[in-house]
């Protein structure tokens, strides 16, 4: 009897690590275990700066509230320690896009922590 081997599940699996690695230079998209070895990379990486992106986004929202602050005469350590204090619930991400798009709305948040 001859050896049965799923020839459509091998095919199936190495056409969609190299259908994943479309576009990579050299043999890095066309020959399987460096596309394998590559694109194992590439997914750590993805989810490596997934992580990071959250880290650099609140950065910038820091950099963001600090310049609208600075505007009104406080520093940014000083503004959120009023912030706190006053006990209002507005995070990082809502005060930097209101620095940026709505600086009438954050003057106001402002002179309402001063």
């Amino acid at each position: 009897m001859p050896r049965s081997v799923n020839h459509v599940a091998s095919k199936a699996r190495r056409k969609k690590i190299l259908s994943l690695t479309k576009g990579y230079w050299g043999a890095r998209g066309n020959v399987l275990t460096i596309a394998k070895n590559t694109l194992e990379k590439g997914l750590t990486y993805a989810y490596r700066d997934r992580k990071n992106k959250k880290r650099s986004m609140r950065g910038l929202w820091i950099q963001r509230i600090n310049a609208g602050v600075r505007e009104h005469g406080l520093s940014y350590s000083e503004f959120i320690g009023k912030l706190n204090a006053k006990g209002l619930q507005l995070n990082r991400k809502v005060l930097a896009d209101l620095a940026l798009n709505h600086p009438e709305a954050f003057a106001a948040v402002v002179n309402q922590v001063k």
